[in-house]
């Protein structure tokens, strides 16, 4: 089957069939290894620099490394996926983080673990917007927003899991089973994705891959990264005009070939077509997921190494710090999702990522001798209900937003600027509140730049926020055809009619 104009062919799957179930627990797996392995490397961030005589910038490159291999090129992996097949490059991408993780987990010194961090970046960009382009691709329109909020949920789970089974393995197997961990679940998505998932593509894409852009994107990242990270180092400021330059520069450049390469595609398709950006609730909530795992994905880095360096916790109980949040993402995000489908995204993001900057705020709590019961535990609650609220909707609503045939590509632009924004964020926070190489061995210096950094994201939150409130379009989740259930459970109309309230793609 086919959807109406568009040229991807899709199984049309129905939520709650064995065939869609099978689908899920592939790109829910292949997800929760990427996520898995960046929550549970955070737990395991002091070990390793002490284990490795490792810098403040070392452990942020061990971070970053990752992320921006995953960045720079997660569009190339999205359009890949559209056209080669998005199982096919899914599964290549598995196997190629889990070779990646392998040497991760062999890793001599910092330099070859900061590299082999990099590998597997290169993995994450395959696999992770095939497995949104794959829900999309493969689900009947209406329970896409019903997967992705299960796909969201589950893979929450993964992530918030992370810091405990990280702390676990730090303390009692080593900081390197926390990347060779990856190698059987590897394993188990292989065999579940070949033998039940099924191949989807965009048959219209023809001519070239976007070589120069994608090279263009990553540099450009790279140089900013560079820039970021090492302004704060000494001697080194010739390095950084020079990195900021070029990173500038590179993405001028991807910029205007990208914009050449969207008006005339017939020998060189754009890595990122432009014109998905026509959409105005694309852009927004493209913002908008800037704004939030930037804040999230900064203060996460920094909150680890808070829980161990300032408030005495152990790897492990640092990990279960955030185990609430786990719970609360398996049981609300896929009721999130639906909700998000019946009564519209706007609240629901708005609420959602208000919680999120509430529970931040009050992290500001988090300091030396801090209670678990009286002071992590009610902030912990609070973001885990607003990230439980704010997860699916985003998703889902980023994915509704741009045409059925472009959902490797919107699914790769929402996780490169989702990516960039953590990439930034670990990259740009610690240099923007003071802390330099080696404020991570003192408790005092480090507590004052983390309340910093938390009012830093609280506030980008809360802007965040207002645009959800005033931007998002409320009927961007209901396709025109599909029958919504009302707040009673019933439909809004007895025939196939559009819904009731008009579904305008700006």
């Amino acid at each position: 089957m086919s959807d109406v104009g568009s040229t991807v062919q899709t199984p049309q799957l129905r939520a709650g069939s064995t065939a869609s179930r099978w689908v899920l627990a592939a790109t829910v797996l292949g997800s929760a290894m990427v996520l898995l392995d960046s929550t549970v490397v955070n737990v395991a961030l002091p070990t390793i620099g002490r284990d490795l005589h490792a810098s403040l910038s070392g452990l942020q490159w061990t971070v970053n490394g990752y992320t921006l291999a995953l960045a720079g090129l997660i569009l190339l992996g999205g359009s890949l996926g559209d056209r080669l097949g998005r199982r096919k490059v899914f599964l290549i991408g598995v196997v190629w983080f889990a070779l990646a993780s392998a040497l991760c987990g062999l890793a001599p010194s910092i330099g070859v673990l900061i590299g082999a961090r990099v590998l597997q970046g290169i993995g994450g960009a395959l696999l992770t917007p095939g497995a949104l382009a794959i829900i999309q691709a493969t689900f009947a329109a209406q329970d896409r927003a019903r997967a992705v909020g299960a796909w969201s949920g589950l893979g929450g789970v993964a992530a918030a899991v992370g810091p405990i089974l990280g702390g676990w393995l730090v303390q009692t197997a080593g900081w390197r089973w926390v990347f060779l961990l990856n190698l059987p679940l590897a394993a188990v998505v292989v065999a579940v994705a070949t033998r039940h998932v099924p191949e989807t593509r965009d048959y219209a894409a023809r001519g070239r891959f976007d070589v120069a852009g994608a090279g263009l994107a990553a540099l450009s990242l790279a140089g900013v990264t560079y820039a970021l990270i090492e302004a704060a180092v000494p001697g080194q400021s010739v390095a950084v005009a020079v990195a900021a330059v070029v990173g500038v520069a590179a993405a001028a450049g991807f910029i205007v070939i990208e914009r050449r390469r969207t008006r005339s595609p017939e020998k060189t398709p754009p890595m990122l077509p432009l014109d998905v950006f026509a959409s105005r609730q694309f852009t927004v909530i493209n913002i908008i997921t800037f704004l939030v795992y930037g804040a999230f994905g900064g203060l996460l880095f920094l909150l680890v190494l808070q829980l161990q360096v300032v408030s005495g916790f152990s790897p492990l109980k640092a990990g279960a710090a955030l185990l609430p949040v786990t719970v609360l993402m398996l049981a609300l995000s896929a009721r999130s999702g639906s909700l998000a489908q019946r009564l519209g995204p706007r609240w629901l993001l708005s609420v959602g990522i208000f919680g999120i900057a509430i529970g931040m705020g009050l992290m500001t709590r988090i300091g030396p001798a801090a209670s678990y019961i009286a002071d992590v535990f009610p902030a912990v609650i609070i973001f885990g209900l607003g990230l439980t609220l704010t997860v699916a909707p985003l998703t889902a609503t980023v994915l509704a937003s741009a045409d059925v045939r472009h959902a490797g590509v919107a699914s790769g632009v929402n996780n490169a600027v989702a990516r960039a924004a953590g990439l930034m964020a670990v990259a740009a926070l610690p240099t923007a509140v003071g802390l330099g190489a080696a404020s991570y061995h003192q408790p005092a210096r480090f507590n004052h730049g983390f309340d910093l950094a938390t009012t830093i994201c609280t506030v980008a939150l809360l802007i965040a926020a207002v645009l959800a409130a005033t931007l998002v379009d409320n009927n961007v989740l209901r396709p025109a055809g599909v029958l919504v259930p009302g707040p009673e459970g019933h439909v809004n109309c007895s025939v196939g009619a559009p819904p009731l309230l008009p579904t305008p793609r700006q």
